[in-house]
Parts: structure tokens; sequence; C-alpha cells
């Protein structure tokens, strides 16, 4: 296979020097002026004036935030599946399934050819930025592997199709990637999660992978399957892919798993590199090093809004922009892409840690939060807390979940119960201080958790439920979302799935 590492060197270079002199405000307003321009004919920019909007004010004006229900019940699903100039001129070609975490509900997010560009140019992005950190790589030089969902996509109606956005990209792989792409169609189109991973860990073996990324809970349940086919190993990454050059994350707050994937990297010259890449758009990723924040793509098709999360409930919340942003502040993430989505609320929250360039961290979901006692604790504490007290024990976290449990006699007060599967087996003595010390950081992230901990007035102490290896696995496959994008709910607010999920780790339910 011919190295192309050194043409991608050249590009980077052009790329950095591009990103250099970019200048954040007017790149956004550009990017926006152009969504309207393209879209002035579709039925949408009929209906909001967009061949009167001149101005970044003029939009946020004439054209309201909305949830994916609302585009979905005023636009799209009369005319479902062939979207024809309905929101985006032309015809929508794909549409990704997308699952949320919250909800459960399907739901078929435009996929337009611009949007395919722009997904593929985000690639190049993160390529140049570990050329960048990495001037001697040769990443080029083996194979890229994204273990992904199915690649199986099910046709709509002519020219539309719908699946995983794993299975998009891999439909719309250049054909000069083709030799650089694993997994191989083959394989790619196996919807069993299970024999697809077994199937793709024994191949990969025989590989030169240089790139290797997912979700991390799925991450370290496809190594699992290595491990098994090399028995006699370390364990470690560089056992099974010796010339691996960058692991890629992204989905899930990543704090849970470091201490893992450090181990799992120990000896190995490959770096980490997280990823914000969403169904509707791919909106950010880390430029520096691990912990620096990740850099939000500007330029790439996508304009992007920012609501307080204390304000995204009111009647006219204020929307903020690239142009009036603050560090230290909670925002949810609107979007306006060239898929025709308008005003977006993806359903994530972000925080800013620099503003030139801008670059954020994920704090959570805008209904990922648990305040079943009053307790408001929002996902960014819930998950740093976890990742703190399993460090106190020496350890880390591969899947967790937690609930309420609501008390059966009125005078007794509720609490927590931590559904937690350790990546090594904890003793009593180790779970007693795992609790104490997420007891604690929870208190110190909360002001509303602490009170209500008081002496045991408002809230009892975290219950901790220790669960086998595979339970998790074995809970999300039960529920049919077993492996590629699916990711396991961190609240769980609906007592029955969370009793199948205690029944799942060999506890009887409540």
């Amino acid at each position: 296979m011919l190295d192309a590492t050194r043409l991608l060197r050249l590009y980077a270079r052009y790329r950095l020097t591009q990103l250099a002199r970019m200048k954040s405000v007017d790149v956004q307003e550009r990017q926006l002026m152009s969504l309207v321009r393209r879209a002035a004919h579709t039925r949408f920019g009929r209906d909001h004036g967009f061949g009167g909007i001149k101005s970044v004010a003029d939009y946020q004006v004439t054209v309201p935030l909305r949830r994916y229900e609302d585009f979905w019940t005023q636009y799209w699903r009369p005319k479902f599946p062939v979207l024809d100039d309905v929101t985006w001129p032309g015809r929508i070609p794909y549409f990704a399934k997308s699952s949320g975490t919250s909800t459960g509900a399907t739901k078929f997010i435009p996929v337009s050819r611009p949007m395919i560009g722009s997904n593929q140019r985000a690639v190049f992005d993160l390529l140049t930025h570990h050329i960048a950190h990495k001037p001697q790589s040769r990443v080029l030089g083996g194979k890229n592997f994204m273990l992904g969902g199915s690649t199986e996509l099910t046709l709509l109606a002519p020219g539309v199709m719908a699946g995983d956005l794993s299975g998009i990209a891999a439909r719309e792989v250049p054909r000069w990637a083709h030799s650089r792409y694993f997994p191989p169609p083959d394989l790619a189109l196996i919807s069993d999660w299970e024999e697809k991973a077994a199937r793709l860990a024994a191949r990969s073996l025989d590989e030169d992978i240089r790139t290797f990324g997912g979700t991390p809970s799925w991450l370290l349940v496809f190594i699992d399957h290595l491990r098994v086919l090399r028995p006699g190993s370390s364990g470690r990454l560089i056992d099974y892919y010796p010339k691996l050059e960058l692991l890629v994350h992204g989905g899930v707050n990543f704090a849970p798993y470091r201490r893992r994937f450090d181990a799992l990297l120990q000896g190995s010259r490959a770096e980490l590199r997280e990823v914000y890449p969403a169904s509707e758009g791919f909106i950010a990723m880390a430029d520096r090093r691990p912990g620096e924040g990740l850099r939000l793509v500007l330029d790439n098709g996508l304009f992007f809004e920012f609501v307080p999360t204390d304000e995204l409930a009111s009647a006219k919340p204020v929307r903020h922009w690239i142009a009036n942003v603050q560090t230290g502040v909670d925002y949810a993430v609107v979007i306006s892409t060239c898929a025709g989505l308008w005003s977006y609320i993806v359903g994530d929250t972000i925080r800013f840690v620099s503003l030139d360039p801008p670059r954020i961290v994920v704090t959570g979901r805008t209904s990922y939060g648990l305040s079943a006692f009053g307790e408001h604790l929002i996902g960014e504490q819930i998950e740093e807390a976890i990742a703190a007290a399993a460090a106190s024990i020496g350890t880390s976290v591969d899947d967790f979940s937690v609930g309420p449990i609501y008390p059966e006699e009125p005078d007794r007060p509720g609490h927590h119960l931590f559904v937690v599967e350790f990546s090594t087996a904890m003793s009593p003595e180790a779970l007693d201080t795992f609790r104490r010390e997420l007891d604690r950081k929870l208190s110190d992230a909360s002001e509303d958790y602490a009170a209500h901990r008081a002496g045991d007035f408002g809230m009892g102490p975290p219950e901790i439920l220790q669960v086998p290896p595979g339970t998790f696995a074995i809970w999300m496959k039960s529920r049919g979302k077993l492996g590629g994008q699916n990711k396991v709910p961190r609240v769980i607010l609906d007592s029955t799935l969370l009793d199948s999920l205690v029944s799942a780790g060999g506890r009887p339910s409540a």
C-alpha cells in the first residue's frame, strides 16, 4: 500500500496556516449567510423570508429555536421519506437513524450531499491536528479502523436510504481511500454486533491498523475480543496493533474511561484524540492535548448558536453566537446546517474554555441530569465524581448508570442507586471507599446535593451495585441496542428500565 502521509503533510501545512489566520466571527457569519442564500427557495426558506435576511441578528429574529420533533411534525413527516426542497435544496439522499439516550425514540436526521462532504473534510482536520502533534507520523501507511454499527442501509424510496451514520460514511468513502479503510464490506454489513465484533477482531489482527476509534465503552468490549484471541498477551493495544498511531474516541464523557485507556496505550506510540461528531454534523475535535478542550469546526457548513442552559425553557431565551459567548457558562448547542437544520437544538450542553480560537468541553445533555429529590446534578458532575471515586480505589469504570430509588415509607429519604461495572472486581471495603468518595465529590460539586445529604435528611447515601463484567453489554443486547453507536444511558429515571438493569446484574429487582 502506498503511504499517502507525505501528501497529508502538505495538506496539513496549508490547513494549519488557514486555521491560524481564521477570524471566527467573520467565518461564522459567512457560513450562515451562505446557508441562507442556498436555502432561500426551499419551503422553509420561503416560510421564514430567507431572501430578506442580511445579518445574524435578522436570522435570529426570523427563525425560532426548534427541536427534532418540531421539524418532524412541521416539515419532514408530511413528505417523508422524499424531501425535495423542503428544508434544504434538492432531494435528501440519506437519513441517519439516531435513538437518543433520553427518549429512545428513533429519529431520522437528514444527511445531504454537502453534509457528507462536510463530514469528510472534518476527518482531514482530525488528521491535520494529529500530524501537527506527531510530525513523524506515518498514519496513512496502513488502515483506518472505525468501530461503528452495521453499514447496511435501508432503501426508503428511489434515491433515499437510511441507516447508521457510520453506514452512510462507509458508503461514501472516496474511491482512493478504499484500500485504507477497515472493515471490508463483507464484515461491515453484519448487523449482529456480537458476531461482527468477533469476526472483526480476528480479521483486524492480520491488518496494519494505524488508527482505531469509536465509543469508549464499545471499544473496551471489542478489545476483550482481541484479548481472547491472544491469551498470552499483556492486554495492551501494542500487542494487537503494533503500528497504531491514533486512537479516536467520542460520543460520551471520557473521564470515567481515561485510566483504562491510559493503561491500554502503555508502550504504544499512539495518541488519544477526542472528537465531537453528531448525526446532525461534525461539531468539534481536539486540536491540542487531552484535557485542553475541543476546537469548534467553524468553516464547514455549520452555524452555531448557544443558549444558556438556565434560559432554554424560557419563552424567549437569549441566543448567543461566536461573537458574544463567554467562558465558564453552560450553553445548549444550537446549529443550522447544510442539511437543512435551522436553529436546531442538538440536545448537548457545552462550556467554552477559550474563545480565540473557540474551544469547548462537553458537559452533558439538556435532558441528562438527576434531580429526583431536588439535588440538581448535571451529567458532568456525575461522571467526574465517578472517575474520581474509581481513582481513589485504584481502578476504573467500564460502564455505569444511576437512577433514583424512592422511599417505600414516607418518613424515610430516597437515595441514588449506582449500577457500576468496574474494570476489576472490588472488595466490600473498596466499594465502601468508592461510595464515600463518590458522595463527597458530588457534595463538593453541587450545593443542592450537599444540602439534601446533610444529616441524611433529604436524601440517603448513594447505594453501589457492583455488577459482573459484560452486564451492560447483556442488558443493551436485551434492549436491541448492542454495539455500534448505541450509548448506555447514564441517568435512568424509568423505574422499570432501572429494574431491568439491576436484574441483568444478577440482583432481583425491587
